[in-house]
C-alpha cells in the first residue's frame, strides 16, 4: 500500500508537466494528450484529464480553439498561453534539477 501510494503521488507530481509539454508541441485535442501519455506509460483517463485541463486553463496557462469536426460536434484544441510557455520553461529547469538530484542520490546506491 505504501509503495502504491508513493507511486501515485510521483505520477501526479509530473502529470501537469507532461501535459504542458505535450501541448507545447502544437494545438492538441484531449484524446491526443491521452494517447501521448499512454505512449509514455502514464495512463490517464478522461475523468482525470479534463478537470486538470480546466484548472490549467483557469490558471491562465492554456487557451483553446473550437474546430468543427466532420464526424461529430466541434472539438476543443488546447494551446499554451504565453504564461503557460513561461511556466513550462520554469518546470523544464526544475525537472533538470530534480533529475540531477535523483540521479546523484540513487547513483551511489545502484553501483
Amino acid at each position: 500500500m505504501i509503495v502504491e501510494n508513493t507511486q501515485t503521488q510521483m505520477r501526479k507530481g509530473i502529470l501537469e508537466y507532461c501535459i504542458l509539454s505535450i501541448i507545447a508541441k502544437g494545438e492538441t485535442y484531449a484524446s491526443d494528450i491521452i494517447a501521448e501519455l499512454k505512449k509514455a506509460q502514464l495512463l490517464v483517463v478522461e475523468g482525470t484529464l479534463y478537470p486538470l485541463l480546466t484548472r490549467l486553463k483557469n490558471n491562465g496557462l492554456l487557451t483553446y480553439n473550437w474546430v468543427e469536426s466532420t464526424s461529430g460536434p466541434p472539438r476543443k484544441y488546447y494551446i499554451l498561453s504565453d504564461e503557460g510557455k513561461n511556466v513550462l520553461e520554469q518546470l523544464d529547469k526544475t525537472w533538470e534539477e530534480l533529475l540531477f538530484a535523483v540521479q546523484t542520490a540513487i547513483g551511489e546506491r545502484k553501483q
